[in-house]
């Protein structure tokens, strides 16, 4: 390693490691917010520069702690050690997709591809040195759902280098180097198949067949016979997630939304019976839907994230008692990490004005530690401000739930530059993590609403289905009633909001620039899609099925030709900034093309900001910084000028 290399980690490491600054704390808020208005306010580079830290694995022993973090420009692993300082295990250029630590802690593997391509290719890693030997050699194949053997001899992986469309499961011998596939055609079991559980004696493994982005299957397979059987039985959308196979190789627990309402809840199944039974205890309230459950390595406690209208809380308790245990002491955005044989947890935390870290917490002695340290780039946190949980009525009265993020200093029916914020999915979900640009806006004068309409998750089956093949539209109808309600209540006025949004939530940018041609004064379409029917033909043959039940099918080109933005791009008058990545696997750089071909000859105002070395969005640092910073450009261009008291 020459000096200037070592330099340059070492940099990472310090950023890492020391707090913020803390230049402004005892200031008033209002000085606070005068001092940080215009000028004052440091380069959006430097905002996207705050850093962040979040749990990749934990030793049994609870001697190192394994963290991934995007600070050396992409993403990558750390440990660290008892006390000591982070210790960098990748170099990836393109950082690593995943991370899977064997269960003695010695060996992981790691998953990494190259410029956003997905396609990630096997490294079997020392974890004490950093030292990879890569393990599988294949072009245009994507692997994952990683698992090691309980004897850490071998792992079971999917990949899709069959045919490209079907992925299978396959067990790898880490001795001879040698695969096999154990789950695939010969089962009857095709399409997006994955791992998500081994029993602790190893036998058996638990397979996931997803027909939809909200309907799978769960199969039990028994390694030694290489038979294989179907867990559930309902002929309906149901969702079986987050399954974990008790040492008794029959209980199984998981959280399922086949019930009245539709939502999330913790259940088990046995081994040979279809039937989900529910929890009937109340230790997690039945209005909220549980977004992950796990279980420590004896089993003792199972750990639950629970979606509290977008926050996440994590819950904890005994297994065999059902022992309720304290929850870590923070306010804000918590998940599912890694636990020790000591009853310690190491978890993620973060909330929408603190960045990533990494934490432990021991619910017996009620000892809290931050790991980690997430620079935040000699920015003052504490000028940073949380949002407000609001409702609004869309057009057939159904209450659309959205998160408010106003500027310090803001005056009450004081009308700013807004922008409303479209997720991706379209089952996704905003939720009040922490957003270094969101906060770089709110700092500039503007306003931001992030809704999460019909379509979204964590409200339950029924909102969850609501747009789905012929209701597509029905979910722009609800960023139009965001719309209205901002300009209704005073927030801000026509000629002064904007809208972005990224994969989905980029189609949803051009949906609405088509669908309401006066409504938006400037738009970016982040990774979107504009013609349905190019998109599903050009998608990798393995996304096809579960986006076409989404979606529409092929079968039906002319609802597909109805909902798709391109063909009506001749009614676009908004001011449009398109952004991709050329190795797009998902939204083919296709999509981008010809939104950007057909606006400009119609003599629309368009940009666009094309990433070479990135797929389903930027990824590297650099790139990220290019584009915040075009985005910002883009706004301040567009609806700054049309503020009160400054020239239309």
């Amino acid at each position: 390693m020459n000096a200037r290399h070592l330099a340059h980690l070492t940099g990472i490491i310090i950023a890492l490691l020391l707090p913020a600054a803390a230049s402004l704390a005892q200031a008033p808020a209002e000085q606070k917010a005068l001092l940080y208005q215009g000028k004052y306010v440091p380069d959006i580079a430097t905002f996207m520069q705050i850093g962040n830290a979040t749990p990749a694995g934990y030793s049994w022993d609870g001697q190192d702690v394994y963290f991934q973090s995007s600070w050396p420009g992409a993403t990558q692993v750390f440990r660290i050690t008892g006390e000591g300082w982070p210790y960098q295990l990748t170099t990836f250029e393109d950082g690593i997709d995943f991370f899977t630590l064997s269960y003695d802690g010695k060996m992981a593997i790691v998953g990494a591809s190259a410029g956003g391509s997905e396609q990630s290719q096997l490294y079997l890693m020392d974890t004490k040195t950093g030292r990879v030997l890569q393990i599988t050699h294949f072009e245009d194949v994507q692997m994952g759902s990683v698992l090691w053997g309980r004897d850490d001899k071998s792992i079971f992986y999917r990949s899709n280098q069959e045919n490209g469309r079907d992925f299978f499961i396959y067990r790898m011998d880490l001795t001879s180097g040698e695969s096999r596939k154990i789950f695939g055609d010969s089962s009857g079991v095709r399409g997006y198949n994955g791992i998500t559980d081994i029993s602790p004696d190893g036998t058996k493994l638990i397979v996931y067949n997803f027909t939809s982005n909200v309907d799978n299957d769960l199969y039990l397979l028994d390694l030694p016979t290489g038979q294989h059987q179907k867990l559930n039985d309902d002929d309906h959308d149901v969702s079986y997630l987050s399954p974990t196979i008790m040492p008794d190789n029959k209980t199984i627990w998981l959280t399922c939304n086949d019930n009245e309402d539709g939502i999330q809840r913790l259940a088990t199944m046995t081994v040979g019976s279809p039937k989900v039974n529910f929890a009937a205890d109340n230790w997690i309230d039945p209005r909220w839907e549980i977004d992950d459950l796990g279980f420590s390595r004896d089993y003792k406690y199972m750990g639950a994230v629970v979606n509290e209208d977008g926050y996440t809380r994590l819950k904890l308790r005994e297994v065999a008692t059902k022992k309720e245990l304290p929850s870590p002491p923070l306010d804000g955005m918590m998940g599912n990490g890694y636990s020790d044989k000591n009853g310690n947890f190491v978890i993620s935390f973060n909330s929408p004005t603190r960045a990533p870290d990494v934490w432990r917490w021991n619910p017996f002695t009620q000892e809290l530690k931050q790991l980690t340290f997430s620079t935040y780039a000699g920015i003052d946190r504490s000028i940073f401000t949380e949002p407000t949980l609001v409702k609004f009525k869309s057009f057939d009265d159904l209450e659309i739930p959205a998160f408010l993020y106003l500027p310090p200093g803001y005056r009450k029916g004081q009308a700013i530059p807004f922008i409303i914020d479209a997720h991706g999915g379209p089952e996704g979900q905003f939720q009040p993590y922490f957003a270094r640009n969101i906060q770089y806006l709110m700092l500039n004068g503007y306003g931001i609403l992030a809704p999460n309409p019909r379509g979204s998750s964590g409200y339950g089956r029924e909102y969850l289905n609501l747009d789905n093949y012929k209701n597509r539209k029905h979910s722009l109808m609800d960023y139009r009633a965001a719309a209205q309600w901002l300009i209704d209540n005073g927030y801000s006025r026509q000629g002064m909001l904007g809208i972005r949004g990224g994969s989905y939530g980029g189609y949803v940018v051009l949906g609405m620039i088509t669908e309401y041609p006066d409504l938006f004064s400037a738009a970016i379409d982040n990774v979107g899609i504009a013609n349905f029917q190019t998109f599903l033909e050009n998608t990798r043959p393995y996304r096809r099925a579960l986006r076409e039940s989404e979606y529409g099918p092929l079968t039906d080109p002319e609802f597909l030709k109805e909902i798709s933005p391109i063909h009506k791009a001749h009614l676009i008058k908004t001011p449009l900034l398109v952004v991709h990545g050329e190795n797009d696997p998902r939204v083919p750089i296709g999509e981008a093309r010809q939104i950007l071909e057909a606006v400009h000859s119609n003599g629309g105002v368009v940009d666009s900001l094309i990433f070479s070395d990135e797929g389903h969005g930027a990824g590297k640092t650099v790139n990220v910084i290019a584009e915040y910073r075009k985005q910002v450009e883009f706004f301040d261009k567009h609806l700054k000028r049309n503020e009160p008291g400054k020239a239309d």
